[in-house]
């Protein structure tokens, strides 16, 4: 499987302050590297995207069947 982020992807978690956080958010993408279907699937404007919440942010990524998996956007629950 091919994975992929975004240009800001790794700019944007490398902003984020708390190092504990950071950590969480490593983890987290670990597991959806492990199993893309774990995030929870957006409708309407974000279909055919994923998301999996790590408190306060939210991952958004999107799975393509056993072909690719693309990290969109770590962003701020605050900033949906």
């Amino acid at each position: 499987m091919l994975i992929e982020h975004r240009e800001n992807f790794l700019k944007k978690i490398s902003r984020i302050k708390h190092q504990t956080i950071k950590e969480q958010i490593k983890k987290q993408i670990e597991k959806i590297i492990e199993n893309p279907e774990i995030g929870k699937p957006m409708q309407y404007g974000r279909k055919g995207t994923r998301e999996l919440y790590v408190k306060p942010y939210r991952l958004a990524y999107a799975y393509v069947r056993e072909e690719k998996l693309i990290f969109i956007d770590p962003y701020h629950k605050d900033e949906q």
